[in-house]
């Protein structure tokens, strides 16, 4: 009980370490929540720092899911585990997640769980990343919403595990991915908002499917 309780807690530990703020010290102080949406995730750091500054912050982000999923979950424990370790892992990508949306480090202001989730399902489930990557690039590239494209990607990896995968929905995967799409929408319920509305910021350079469909 104990060894899961404290992988599960330096999972948490491991998300709540920002990549947007570490990249923000190297670079002279820069503080993304005083900039933009607020946000400590890459899409912000894109939109107010430029592509070098957003790829080195996403980096980051995405190890973290890595690390929790992969390498906590396999150090040794003190007894008999209450979880079996691909269990752990499925807890580990959640913590990992929280704690990346709600650091304590940063107020409890954090990102929105994008990055770090790529990065958990990356080691967990790395055979509904293409799909995810598919649909995030597909819609970017013809409405310019990442937002849009993070929540269909969410949407995708649901679709994945109830459709395709041996396990199916009601298994420790699809449970893990129910609750992470749930988590997306939460964090990106203003972006839910803005699309209704017809405001959501747009990447215009982004959407050459678009502008190669209008031809």
């Amino acid at each position: 009980m104990i060894d899961t309780l404290l992988q599960t807690l330096l999972a948490y530990l491991v998300g709540s370490v920002m990549g947007g703020q570490i990249v923000g010290r190297l670079r002279g102080g820069v503080d993304l929540r005083t900039q933009g949406s607020g946000n400590l995730g890459a899409t912000n750091a894109l939109r107010t720092q430029g592509a070098g500054f957003a790829l080195a912050v996403l980096a980051i982000d995405v190890i973290k899911g890595v690390v929790a999923c992969v390498l906590i979950p396999a150090l040794p424990t003190l007894g008999e585990p209450l979880l079996a370790r691909a269990q752990q892992a499925y807890l580990c990508g959640v913590a990992v997640a929280l704690g990346h949306c709600y650091p304590p480090t940063a107020g409890f202001r954090g990102g929105k769980g994008v990055a770090t989730l790529a990065g958990a399902f990356g080691a967990l489930m790395g055979a509904a990343l293409p799909w995810m990557l598919a649909g995030f690039a597909l819609v970017v590239m013809l409405t310019g919403y990442v937002s849009l494209a993070t929540m269909v990607a969410a949407l995708l990896a649901l679709f994945y595990v109830t459709c395709l995968s041996a396990p199916g929905l009601f298994s420790d995967a699809g449970a893990f991915t129910l609750a992470m799409v749930v988590l997306i929408v939460w964090t990106h319920r203003d972006n839910l908002k803005r699309l209704a509305a017809g405001r959501e910021h747009r990447f215009e350079k982004a959407m050459v499917l678009r502008r190669w469909r209008n031809r």
